[in-house]
């Protein structure tokens, strides 16, 4: 279940009659249990229920839930609390209720919640964990949201029920229009905007039939109201109850009046959603969860599609916000400074690309408004009017509905920042009419000019809508003085890998000039967009982006065009960019400041601390603008790595037991043509499949067997129906389609470098087993790179310059291995490496039959194999620099120091083509 739909069954619950007996396991059902689990907690015998307490219900590792006798619930809190059991089943929270009274508490952190009973679903958030949804403050602390997206979401899917042609593409933005006008109005009746309570909700409910009939008649009167001008009223003839209301204007309510048809139902749901406590919205989340509600495809994961406040800090503030609060810092008390500061960022442009519903533009207004107030207030000037205008907060939507609640969202945004600093009375006074100007364009980004919305300062603006609603793309130019002003480009773009792309999004990256680079994330189209805004005076640009930018063959593609104009002002190692999503896994970002100016010092984030440095290398770390190119040949003097050998067959060459036994049963001699055969899997799991191995002087007498021919021809017929490389090898069938086998011993290294390992995983491999091409192989006693591969050094490579596969790195040879720098070694330290590697071998040997997977687990990993390979990384290390290395970042300084004096004017010979 998500937040939304947990919602939904926890206010249904409170609907309900209280049944003090069956409220625990409804309030466990409301929060995703299963029906299995209720039976088991009921259960007489072998019930789950680890309660010591009569009558309660404990779920161990979740909640212990008692009810009780009316004013008894602060008691039997307490008795939660003290209950041993409790304790012994790690309960997260207790809970007390009688039907009239409801109390809670986290226990980890001690956060209580304490409520009339009818009005526990305001707080469901609190307990979004007990349903595995990790959540963060911002939504504990603002259930609201949740809730009025889920009723707006249950009206539009009504409303729709009923109005089919408004879910057409034709009508699909009067739908979503409408619903901008219904949040405005529940908004403003619940801020004193209307002025008159609940006005909005009450006049709907007064002036309707309760059949529904005239509901569409009565909003669209409203709506005409708030779009004529009072002295205009009486000649438009506007009714007396729709007279009360106040002008609104600024493109909101204009155009046409129509309003969808509205069944009992629908009627119904309007009434409880303004019934709801609309000061409460938070336009910091609200715009992305209610955006999902027009959008069909997102609306499963209602409620669920946000960013959350500290994750946006983490771009706001070293793009430009920490230098603002330092400069008022410096200023003190200092009047003069202190308006030149409120000068200053009354010109700073804050420029969003793919805003989607306005978060980072709303997060950077108010805190920027937070920062102005605190200049007001040293001055003494605290009910001054705010001099930031909502126009400097630009942004690019590709959907029309998102960009509508961007608008709105910063419209309440600065509404509650105004009610805030200045009070109620100043900021009702100043709010209507709405201010016609908009600069939230709908369109798609990577076709439109960034210039002409948010060109540099001192020259004309293109794009301006009519007014705050309608933004059409033909505009005529007009002035706008904003000379000396800075300009920030940020925002979360699509991340979309290369092989997600729409071919549509593929003709974006081609339009930006990325059209020979389609291994590139589509988030690259967004940078590479964005610099020629850089360039420009006075601009930075910060976007999150997947961490694949900074790894693997990606970097050679888009970083020597970012860094032809810009250079990395300051950024963040990956981390797990997750939210509120129940059971997400999250998705591995970064985020990269890029500016023109060089001489800086700049920042690189990671693990809650701040590196100062010279200078930021792609791969994030501190160094030089070193871009590893993937090559063909190592550039040490190691053995070369291969691929291991693609069937392309569709798996009929490769061979189950059953498949063995049929070969063999009647042809005993056709063992010859089955092979141990393996990847990284096998490699790891320590288990084999096995393949049919047939040379082509060997064919005539293996195709010669039956079995063995009905393999041979079900490839044939595969590869003849398959691609252009199989249809060749089609001649081959008995063959792998790719083969670089030899008949030797070899080292396999695996693919990939799962999360939990500490070395890239590889082992010493007998003549005669085949590597599939999810494995890589060196072949020959080639115990010196075994050495190299399995090395702290070489997995910190690898996790630096590698891709990410999943929840692991993905391990390549032209990118990693052929690319690891080594210093000449002499006989003694190849001597040296030799027998480390042998050291290795025989500590796996000892535990004999452990697989690499148990081995290898950190937790369990035994102790003479971790001395082993703590003696081959001082071995190599004092190879490097004739001491242990103090931490990875040290290792990587040396390596990147290495690497660029061994490739010095090497040029493009050994490059590999992307």
């Amino acid at each position: 279940m998500n937040a939304v739909e947990i919602e939904e069954a926890v206010s249904a619950l409170a609907e309900q009659p209280f049944d003090a007996e069956e409220f625990p396991y409804l309030f466990l059902l409301a929060f995703g249990n299963k029906d299995t689990t209720i039976k088991r907690l009921r259960a007489t015998k072998g019930s789950t229920n680890a309660s010591d307490i009569p009558g309660a219900v404990l779920q161990r590792n979740n909640i212990h839930l008692a009810t009780c006798p009316p004013g008894e619930v602060t008691r039997t809190l307490t008795a939660l609390r003290d209950s041993p059991a409790t304790s012994k089943a790690k309960a997260k929270f207790i809970l007390a209720t009688d039907g009239e009274t409801f109390e809670a508490e986290e226990l980890d952190t001690g956060e209580t919640v304490a409520c009339a009973y009818a009005d526990f679903p305001n707080h469901f958030g609190a307990f979004l964990p007990l349903a595995g949804i990790t959540t963060v403050k911002q939504i504990r602390e603002s259930s609201f949201d949740i809730r009025a997206t889920s009723k707006l979401n249950r009206l539009y899917v009504e409303l729709l029920k009923d109005n089919p042609d408004w879910g057409t593409a034709d009508r699909r933005h009067d739908m979503n229009h409408f619903m901008a006008r219904l949040i405005f109005c529940f908004f403003a009746e619940d801020t004193d905007i209307f002025q008159e309570g609940h006005s909005f909700t009450n006049t709907v409910d007064t002036m309707t039939e309760r059949d529904s009939s005239n509901t569409h008649e009565v909003i669209g009167e409203l709506f005409r109201a708030m779009n004529t001008p009072t002295a205009e009223r009486k000649k438009a003839g506007i009714a007396r109850y729709a007279d009360r209301f106040p002008y609104v204007n600024g493109g909101l309510f204009s155009g046409s009046p129509e309003v969808p048809h509205f069944s009992k139902i629908a009627r119904s749901y309007l009434i409880h959603i303004g019934a709801l406590d609309w000061t409460k919205i938070n336009p910091d989340i609200f715009g992305s969860m209610i955006q999902a509600v027009a959008d069909d495809e997102e609306r499963g994961a209602l409620g669920m599609h946000y960013t959350s406040v500290p994750n946006i800090l983490k771009v706001l503030n070293p793009l430009f916000l920490d230098d603002l609060r330092a400069r008022l810092n410096e200023a003190d008390s200092n009047a003069r400074m202190l308006l030149n500061l409120r000068k200053r960022m009354a010109r700073i442009r804050v420029f969003d690309p793919a805003c989607g519903s306005g978060n980072f533009l709303v997060i950077a207004y108010k805190e920027m408004r937070a920062i102005e107030a605190e200049i007001n207030s040293r001055r003494g000037e605290a009910d001054r009017p705010s001099e930031i205008p909502l126009t400097n907060f630009r942004g690019i939507e590709l959907r029309d509905f998102p960009a509508e609640i961007a608008r709105l969202a910063l419209i309440i945004a600065e509404f509650q920042c105004d009610v805030l600093y200045r009070g109620q009375k100043l900021a009702l006074a100043d709010f209507l009419p709405l201010n016609k100007e908009n600069w939230i364009t709908c369109g798609n980004a990577l076709r439109l000019d960034w210039l002409s919305i948010c060109p540099p300062t001192g020259t004309g603006v293109k794009h301006r809508a009519e007014d705050l609603f309608h933004t059409p793309l033909d505009q005529p130019q007009i002035d706008f003085d904003n000379e000396g002003g800075e300009t920030y480009i940020c925002g979360n773009p699509p991340y979309l890998g290369a092989k997600k792309k729409s071919s549509a999004q593929a003709e974006d990256m081609d339009a930006v000039g990325l059209g020979n680079a389609q291994l590139l994330d589509y988030v690259c189209a967004f940078i590479v967009k964005g610099l020629s805004l850089v360039g420009q005076e006075k601009c930075r640009m910060a976007l999150v982006s997947t961490s694949s930018i900074c790894q693997g063959e990606q970097v050679s593609l888009l970083w020597p065009k970012i860094f032809s104009q810009a250079s990395i002002a300051f950024a963040y190692r990956p981390f797990r960019w997750a939210n509120s999503a129940a059971n997400n896994a999250g998705v591995y970002c970064t985020i990269i400041g890029l500016e023109a100016e060089e001489n800086k010092t700049k920042l690189l984030f990671y693990d809650e601390q701040a590196q100062e440095c010279q200078s930021i290398a792609p791969y994030l770390i501190s160094g030089p603008k070193v871009v590893c190119e993937p090559r063909d040949k190592p550039i040490s003097n190691i053995s070369p790595m291969k691929m291991g050998s693609n069937p392309v067959d569709g798996k009929r060459l490769i061979l189950d037991e059953e498949s063995i036994k049929s070969v063999l049963e009647n042809n005993p001699h056709a063992a010859k043509f089955i092979k141990k055969y393996g990847g990284t899997q096998e490699l790891i799991s320590g288990n084999s499949r096995w393949c049919l191995w047939v040379s082509d002087a060997d064919a005539p007498e293996a195709t010669a067997i039956p079995e063995i021919r009905r393999i041979v021809d079900k490839c044939r017929s595969y590869r003849e129906g398959a691609g252009r490389d199989a249809r060749k090898a089609a001649r081959r069938p008995y063959a792998f389609c790719y083969s670089t086998y030899e008949e030797q011993d070899f080292i396999q290294v695996g693919n990939t470098i799962g999360n939990g390992f500490d070395y890239v995983p590889a082992d010493l491999k007998k003549s005669g087993y085949v590597s599939n091409h999810a494995a890589f192989t060196i072949y020959g006693k080639c115990l010196i790179e075994f050495s190299l591969v399995v090395s702290t050094m070489h997995r910190v490579w690898a996790e630096t310059i590698a891709g990410r596969l999943g929840n692991g790195i993905r391990y390549g040879n032209t990118v990693v291995y052929n690319t690891f720098p080594l210093p000449t070694l002499t006989d003694k330290m190849k001597a040296d490496l030799t027998r480390c590697a042998e050291d290795i071998l025989l500590a796996r040997e000892a535990h004999f039959p452990a697989t690499i997977a148990e081995l290898y687990d950190p937790e369990k990993m035994p102790a003479d194999l971790r001395e082993a390979h703590d003696r081959n990384d001082e071995v190599l290390e004092r190879i490097y620099i004739g001491r242990r290395f103090r931490n990875d970042t040290e290792r990587l300084e040396k390596l990147f120091d290495l690497y660029t004096k061994m490739t010095a004017g090497t040029g493009s010979k050994k490059k590999v083509k992307a």
